[in-house]
Parts: C-alpha cells; sequence; structure tokens
C-alpha cells in the first residue's frame, strides 16, 4: 500500500506560479510510474503530467511548456511545477502512483487561479 500526500496548492493570480509536491510512504525509485491529475467541477479527472522511474515525461497540449514534472526518488517526493496559470487551470490536483495493475491516489490539493 502506497499512501502519496500533496501539498502545495492555493489561490495564484492569473499568470502566477506555483508548485505541488506529493511525497510517498514507500520507495518510489522501484518502478513507479508517477503522475499528476486534475478534477474540476463538474468534469472528469484528467492527465496533467506523467513521468516514468526512468525520467521520461509526458504532457497533454493543454499544459506543455507551462508545467514540469519531476520526481527526487532519494526523497520520496514528486513535484508539478506550474507556470503562467490560467483560470481555466483551476482545479483539485491529485498524485498518482502506478506499479503494473496497481494505482495508488492522493487526497489531492486545490488549485484555484483568479484574480
Amino acid at each position: 500500500q502506497v499512501q502519496l500526500v500533496e501539498s502545495g496548492g492555493g489561490l495564484v493570480q492569473p499568470g502566477g506560479s506555483l508548485r505541488l509536491s506529493c511525497t510517498a510512504s514507500v520507495s518510489i525509485f522501484g518502478g513507479y510510474v508517477m503522475a499528476w491529475y486534475r478534477q474540476a467541477p463538474g468534469k472528469q479527472r484528467e492527465l496533467v503530467a506523467s513521468i516514468t522511474s526512468g525520467g521520461s515525461t509526458n504532457y497533454p497540449d493543454s499544459v506543455k511548456g507551462r508545467f514540469t514534472i519531476s520526481r527526487a526518488n532519494a526523497e520520496n517526493t514528486l513535484y508539478l511545477q506550474m507556470n503562467s496559470l490560467t483560470p481555466e487551470d483551476t482545479a483539485r490536483y491529485y498524485c498518482n502512483a502506478r506499479l503494473g495493475p496497481q494505482g495508488f491516489w492522493g487526497q489531492g490539493t486545490q488549485v484555484t487561479v483568479s484574480s
């Protein structure tokens, strides 16, 4: 069982930046694919960014060039640097860890982009 705890959300003005963190209860070095998802009210949860244990990353077009995912395996921590935020980025952001068929979720952290 992997426990994930997200932090770093908050209220930010359009054009601003935030860095989200996700700390795992176990080592994430051993092959876990880590990812960030988000879910806005009335919308489906969507992938924001993912990173393999080897460091390969993937982003949807909606955040490409603005968001950067990274992982510090020795610290069991996943990050999401978010720049040039817009109101459309407002959502609850969730950390996900996947190893084969097993997937684990955190409780999420709220990001609100508003002036």
